[in-house]
């Protein structure tokens, strides 16, 4: 069934293709849909690691004393 979302080919080591194969077959989908839910899972790791570092860098500059109170806020 031809879709319209882009593509991407990738060369993969022989083991990484097995493992991704052999995962594929095992949720009963295709290696393209495998593929696709390992890279957006390889993506949101990245975001929340890029997020923990920012929080980490906002929460070094925290001063309790500056800090605006619940009902200054709502």
């Amino acid at each position: 069934m031809p879709t319209k979302n882009p593509r991407v080919n990738v060369v993969l080591e022989k083991s990484l293709y097995q493992t991704i194969d052999h995962l594929s077959k095992k949720e009963g989908v295709s290696m393209s849909l495998k593929v696709r839910d390992l890279v957006k899972e390889a993506l949101e790791m990245q975001e929340d690691i890029a997020l923990s570092a920012f929080a980490e860098s906002r929460e070094k500059t925290f001063k309790r004393a500056t800090a605006l109170k619940h009902a200054e806020v709502w």
